[in-house]
């Protein structure tokens, strides 16, 4: 019995040691972000609109909570790129060693640095702005780097009309390839026809007609997506046409799909089943 309580003491002090020494860790991992500041983004997944602008959030604390007291430099780079997205010192920008990829492409927002933001604001995004951005914050207070990854694709609303006593919608661009799904007022899957139509800017337009009668004043669902964008469209047929309001839900990571809501039970009972 002396026995195994020597050996039960032992376990629990080598228990004991090891929650000190990670509470140590986790003081001495808070105290240098409090000492070095805080550079964050909210967003490390941002989906560009191809050829419209967009912007990549930075933003930045010093550790006495304030914005920077002193000169501040701001550099974005991009990974596997030479050169500078942009880079700002001395309250002015410094591109002399700019990337040719972003000339006249990219820029801060000067009049709220002092305030903490390092956002870069990247206009008319083509697809070879896809990739991983890293900002890069030193200033009095603070010094950091986040990474923000960018994915480009295209996306747009459809237009939902009502055709043959059903619906009808047709998206003008998108890219990647996407996938059709129209739901009842239920939310039953409902069969339907998609034909996409290639354009000159490499992205596709997407036509999807919907094989069921509707019904008068009830509500359809429209879901085309690819993995980085869903746009759900509901629409309801009036007396004068169809009524139809679109909201887009962005991925979260570059491997994210958004599940339609007829899937969620079908993807939880083969999770049980596996």
């Amino acid at each position: 019995s002396d026995c195994f309580c020597f050996h039960m003491c032992w376990c629990s002090m080598i228990v004991l040691i090891f929650v000190i020494a990670a509470l140590l860790i986790l003081l001495l991992a808070i105290a240098f972000s409090v000492s070095q500041g805080i550079v964050e983004t909210k967003n490390g997944f941002p989906v560009g609109n191809l050829g419209q602008d967009v912007v990549l959030d930075c933003t930045f604390q010093s550790n006495t909570g304030k914005g920077p007291a002193g000169n501040v430099l701001i550099t974005w780079t991009k990974e596997r790129l030479s050169g500078v997205v942009y880079q700002y010192q001395n309250n002015a920008p410094q591109l002399k060693d700019q990337n040719s990829q972003f000339q006249n492409r990219a820029q801060l927002f000067p009049d709220v640095i002092a305030t903490g933001n390092a956002s870069l604001l990247l206009r008319r995004v083509t697809m070879e702005d896809d990739g991983v951005y890293r900002c890069v914050v030193s200033a009095p207070g603070v010094s950091g780097t986040v990474r923000i990854h960018l994915s480009v694709g295209a996306f747009s609303a459809p237009a939902i009309t009502t055709a043959n006593k059903s619906l009808r919608a047709e998206a003008p661009r998108w890219l990647p390839r996407p996938s059709v799904t129209w739901l009842d007022p239920d939310g039953e899957r409902l069969a339907g026809v998609t034909q996409f139509n290639n354009s000159s800017d490499g992205t596709v337009q997407v036509v999807s007609s919907l094989q069921h009668p509707v019904a008068p004043n009830e509500t359809y669902t429209c879901i085309i997506q690819n993995h980085l964008v869903q746009a759900v469209s509901e629409a309801t047929v009036t007396g004068e046409g169809v009524s139809a309001h679109t909201s887009f839900l962005f991925s979260s990571s570059p491997r994210t799909l958004p599940v339609p809501p007829h899937c969620a039970a079908t993807i939880l009972l083969c999770m049980l089943v596996w």
